[in-house]
């Protein structure tokens, strides 16, 4: 079980190779040892390190090596401080979950796909034999349900060709509608043992989002308090029974890669949140990462979290 993996506890490194503007002082400096150093003090037992396709792999395919020793000294970095790592392909050609970045075209277009393969080939052959310090996660937030068949069929050719360098590396999966989980119950049954599903929860959302920018339908003033949100463990439970009977049915596992609350929310609110979500995780044995480490409107390690960060590390 991953329960006692070491992919159990895990926080995201959010906008450090990923969401970000890609520059050298963000890519050398943002995520440093002591940042390693701090995650494992505080109990953490591995990292999710968000990466997009184009850190380590150019337009035509082929990969950047700058890009992979990168990732080698992240993981370096990593195994010195007892950290287990979740490689995380943020986005890739043709596909991101933010409409932002105006990619399109990976789901129909088959040679987004030979590329999205050969970046898996290429982080399989150079780190599957760590199956105990290195998990991968194909694609992160599958938005429309009307990319789920072609989804669906990708990520199974992309497991068969990452076996072949990586026979033991725990894989990881999710549906549409941004990694939903009440979507985990159409997913199909694992390729392999070594296969589980992911999930993402920012539910309900018009509290975790309240004044997000970013989202017309959640940048207003309207704000609600932990009590107003409608969350509770009753609420949790209801939420991920579909998943985990799913899990339960095909003989495999839930990873809940993304969970967390928006920094306009105050502290003491969202540990409210935590502290029932957890309740839930830790009835069901379910693995999670944090979002996030570090700033990104989510950050635990903000100065704003100070008062509350003891008790909070208690429900992660």
């Amino acid at each position: 079980m991953l329960k006692n993996s070491g992919f159990y506890k895990g926080i995201n490194l959010g906008g450090w190779m990923s969401q970000c503007d890609y520059s050298r002082e963000r890519l050398d400096g943002f995520i440093t040892e002591s940042d390693f150093a701090q995650i494992a003090s505080w109990g953490f037992d591995h990292v999710r390190i968000p990466i997009d396709y184009n850190v380590v792999q150019n337009a035509d395919g082929s990969m950047k090596e700058d890009g992979l020793a990168r990732l080698d000294a992240a993981l370096a970095l990593s195994r010195k401080h007892g950290l287990r790592v979740v490689l995380d392909l943020h986005k890739t050609q043709g596909f991101s979950f933010d409409e932002g970045e105006h990619e399109a075209g990976f789901f129909d277009d088959a040679e987004y796909q030979r590329r999205f393969y050969a970046l898996w080939e290429a982080f399989a052959a150079r780190w599957g034999d760590r199956p105990d310090e290195v998990m991968f996660e194909l694609l992160n937030e599958i938005t429309d349900k009307s990319y789920l068949a072609a989804w669906k069929r990708i990520s199974v050719e992309c497991v068969r060709r990452i076996r072949a360098f990586a026979p033991d590396t725990r894989v990881i999966v999710g549906s549409y509608n941004y990694n939903g989980v009440r979507e985990v119950q159409y997913l199909d049954a694992p390729y392999d043992r070594n296969v589980l599903y992911n999930f993402h929860c920012y539910e309900p959302i018009r509290f975790t989002h309240q004044g997000a920018y970013w989202n017309p339908e959640f940048n207003n003033d309207k704000r609600f308090t932990f009590d107003e949100s409608g969350a509770s463990e009753e609420y949790f439970e209801g939420l991920f029974a579909s998943a985990i009977e799913k899990a339960e049915k095909e003989g495999t596992e839930l990873y809940c890669g993304e969970y967390g609350v928006i920094d306009v929310v105050p502290p003491e609110e969202a540990l409210k949140w935590f502290r029932t979500i957890h309740a839930v995780f830790e009835r069901h044995g379910i693995s999670r990462a944090v979002w996030s480490y570090k700033q990104m409107d989510f950050g635990l390690s903000d100065k704003r979290m100070d008062g509350v960060r003891d008790e909070l590390l208690k429900y992660l």
